[in-house]
């Protein structure tokens, strides 16, 4: 249970990044599979070449920065869809993930190395996460009150206006790319050395993991405020999402079920939180048209 609690925390950092993108900026975004790989084979890889891990996990932000801009070039300046960019941007990723390890798997061990988390020390990883937390999140509160984070915003609600405005919505895109695949790939550099290894593969399903966390968020922060969230509270449910999502899947696997249906698993409690609203919404609807008509009906 612990254990599941460390990672959750570890991927609530890689939630935030697709919040970003995906709620705030309206942008789906697929980079951040090939994103958290890469931040994970850099700081790996800086480790074993005796860079401090503090100073790796801020090259691995850098290097989730570069892949954010690639995926924004593409969109903002050769015209490519948002989906599109994202896919080619992860795609050409797996490539240089392997270049930057040599191999398709780099371990690294807490034993020869000042891990800053690791799956050994787990209420110390618990620890040391959740001051990152808090720092990540304070620091995008307050930069999203800033005019800069307000353009990101104003893009992500109506881009239209936006430019009406005179904002450079492209601009906003690209800032918002930089700074999400930045949180994806300093979360793959914090989890590469909390299992101590990087895989070129560790980001599969990286971005159902982070749609899981912002969807359950969501929807359990309306179900407790009913919808009276502020921005600093809907950071908050988004990481206690990505807990409940690995607290599930901890379940899940002490029922013994096949090890091969736990993707399978994991989309269909995505698809469950993601109708959810629609289907709360639907019901709703229905409610107050039964009852204009109950009422009409009655004069």
């Amino acid at each position: 249970m612990p254990g599941s609690v460390a990672q959750g925390l570890i991927w609530g950092i890689m939630a935030l990044g697709v919040y970003l993108t995906y709620k705030i900026l309206n942008f789906a975004d697929l980079t951040v599979d090939g994103s958290l790989a890469t931040g994970g084979a850099v700081a790996v890889m800086l480790i074993l070449n005796g860079c401090p891990p503090a100073a790796a996990l801020a090259v691995s932000f850098a290097a989730g920065v570069l892949a954010g801009l690639i995926t924004a070039f593409l969109h903002t300046a050769l015209g490519i869809s948002d989906i599109l960019a994202g896919i080619l941007t992860q795609i050409a990723l797996y490539s240089i993930n392997l270049n930057i390890m040599g191999k398709s798997n780099q371990a690294i061990s807490v034993d020869n190395f000042n891990l800053i988390v690791s799956l050994r020390y787990i209420p110390l990883s618990i620890i040391i996460t959740i001051i990152f937390l808090i720092v990540i999140i304070g620091i995008m509160y307050w930069y999203f009150g800033t005019e800069q984070g307000f353009t990101i915003r104003a893009t992500g609600c109506n881009p239209n206006m936006a430019k009406a405005q005179g904002i450079n919505t492209n601009v906003a895109k690209v800032l918002a790319l930089a700074i999400s695949n930045g949180l994806v790939a300093l979360a793959g550099g914090l989890y590469a050395q909390y299992q101590g290894n990087a895989d070129v593969n560790m980001g599969r399903g990286a971005i159902v993991i982070g749609l899981a966390a912002v969807i359950i968020g969501e929807v359990l922060g309306e179900a407790i405020f009913r919808k009276h969230l502020n921005f600093i509270a809907r950071l908050v449910f988004v990481v206690i999402g990505a807990i409940i999502y690995y607290l599930v899947i901890c379940f899940v696997l002490w029922l013994k079920l096949p090890q091969e249906n736990l993707k399978l698993f994991s989309a269909i409690v995505v698809a469950i939180f993601l109708a959810v609203p629609y289907l709360k919404g639907k019901s709703k609807n229905s409610f107050k048209k039964s009852a204009k008509n109950g009422g009409a009906a009655s004069c």
